[in-house]
């Protein structure tokens, strides 16, 4: 069904020609750069504790 679809255009006409797109793109330029610096946070961390891991505190899978 395109009610939905076009009910929001002509509400979105007032605003600009395209402003449910343009805030999709901006929560987009948001989110992207945020999960994007988690993600090199949490590969650094996971390196350096690969680095400097004391294998005394490794388990051992013997039971």
């Amino acid at each position: 069904m395109n009610i939905a679809c076009l009910t929001c255009a002509k509400a979105f006409q007032h605003a600009g020609a395209d402003a449910a797109g343009f805030a999709i793109l901006f929560l987009l330029a948001v989110i992207v750069p945020v999960i994007t610096t988690v993600g090199i946070l949490i590969f650094r961390i996971a390196r350096r504790e690969k680095e400097h891991f004391d294998p005394q505190y490794s388990d051992s899978f013997d039971s």
